[in-house]
């Protein structure tokens, strides 16, 4: 089945159509900047150029990075507080004319990697972590998704939730070394064993581009594997989430 996949991010919004049996990008990925602020009607107007650049007039799959259930926002996330409580499909499909369907985007994105990525074939626990200017985490048990984990929402040691100690961003903002990064990263690892006993730990989002540069530096025995679609896991995950929707 071709599905148009939108994956909206906290600095663009990207989209191709994709062919939901095998995960591959059957056009070019476009790309839109997000915009500043990312309000909902903001969004929703980038949504809809999508739509009129790729033609589309059927069901689309959209992957966002908050947590959603029933199609609403119920954190507002890093894009606007202005998103809380906003029904997301809803306010796309009346934008846009069409059936929406979405999802959380670390779930989306794990959806591909479980299907046809790194964590194909994996039995147990597996748990895929984009880390990025947040966090966002997708757990599957046996390649079936259970979901709206948010690893990143876990309280760390002083009572502030790890993304704040272990994203990206922190990185940068504190401008740390990928070596002493890497020990956060841990302690986030250390954790993940402890409760949910993983088979696997995929790992996502802007920093996994690094990883043959700090991996060294993992003591965990968990096992860690970096993502195989990179910025096109939630484009994938998306048109794959809106193909079974529409079933």
């Amino acid at each position: 089945m071709k599905i148009l996949g939108i994956d909206i991010g906290g600095t663009g919004i990207k989209a191709a159509v994709v062919n939901t049996k095998t995960g591959e990008l059957i056009t070019e990925r476009f790309r839109i900047p997000t915009p500043k602020p990312a309000t909902p009607d903001a969004v929703a107007k980038v949504v809809k150029e999508m739509i009129a650049h790729f033609e589309w007039t059927k069901a689309v799959g959209c992957s966002f990075p908050t947590t959603v259930v029933n199609g609403k926002c119920i954190h507002s996330g890093n894009l606007s507080p202005a998103w809380l409580d906003v029904n997301v499909e809803k306010l796309f499909k009346k934008s846009c004319k069409l059936p929406f369907f979405v999802s959380n985007d670390a779930d989306l994105a794990g959806l591909a990697e479980v299907a046809f990525g790194a964590a194909k074939k994996e039995k147990g626990v597996v748990i895929v972590v984009t880390i990025g200017t947040g966090i966002g985490s997708g757990l599957f048990f046996n390649g079936k998704l259970i979901p709206n984990l948010e690893v990143g929402r876990m309280l760390h040691t002083d009572g502030k939730i790890i993304e704040f100690y272990t994203a990206d961003s922190a990185r940068k903002k504190e401008n740390l070394s990928l070596e002493e990064w890497a020990k956060r990263f841990n302690a986030l690892l250390a954790y993940l064993k402890i409760v949910y006993s993983p088979s696997l730990v995929v790992l996502g989002g802007g920093i996994s581009k690094k990883y043959d540069t700090f991996k060294q530096y993992l003591t965990s025995d968990v096992k860690v594997k970096v993502a195989e679609f990179k910025n096109n896991a939630g484009i994938i995950g998306a048109a794959m989430y809106a193909s079974k929707k529409c079933k």
